[in-house]
């Protein structure tokens, strides 16, 4: 089932998401397929739960587009739950960065080149691994959803200013896209 996407402004993307159990959510292999499904349908390669209304600590990755330039991501489909980020490392690079929840922007955005990482799959089993290039860039972007983050913080402030009237029409529902979204400061009957 595709979900809605939250559009920026919307307070669940600024809040620090919770860890969960394995009790709690005992149909998370379901929503884990949504999450999915719902990347795909609006042509992303990460989503995480805040971005669905869910302040949980999950995404769900594919970096599979990126394929042709990095061949190791030809299959690299993969849940966290319950993500930690232990260390980012190496040199910091740019690249063009997007979200789902923030349509029709995108900037560069540095960032560190390796991340050693500790996470849940979807069937609980626990992680420890290192990932680099584009596959650490799309964690790291995913990771700072649960942390509250978004990419626009990365910006200078100069920047920040220059997209800033766009981010309030985004909140608004003033942007056209091609996938469900709920906008918080749209008005009613829109």
């Amino acid at each position: 089932m595709k979900l809605p996407i939250i559009a920026y402004g919307d307070p669940v993307l600024r809040k620090k998401a919770t860890a969960i159990q394995p009790d709690e959510y005992p149909h998370i292999k379901e929503l884990v397929g949504d999450m999915f499904e719902t990347m795909y349908a609006a042509r992303g390669v990460g989503l995480a739960a805040p971005q669905v209304g869910l302040s949980m600590r999950l995404f769900v990755v594919d970096a599979s587009p990126f394929g042709d330039d990095e061949p190791s991501l030809n299959n690299f489909r993969k849940v966290f739950i319950n993500a930690n980020i232990m260390e980012e490392k190496g040199e910091e690079w740019a690249f063009n960065e997007g979200c789902l929840s923030i349509p029709d922007i995108r900037e560069d955005v540095s960032r560190k080149a390796i991340i050693n990482i500790s996470y849940y799959d979807e069937n609980w089993k626990h992680h420890q691994e290192s990932f680099d290039g584009m596959a650490a860039r799309i964690i790291q972007h995913e990771y700072d959803h649960i942390e509250g983050k978004l990419f626009t913080d990365k910006l200078s402030p100069l920047r920040r200013r220059l997209i800033e009237k766009k981010l309030n029409e985004i909140s608004k529902g003033m942007v056209d896209v091609d996938y469900k979204m709920k906008f918080p400061a749209a008005k009613k009957g829109r």
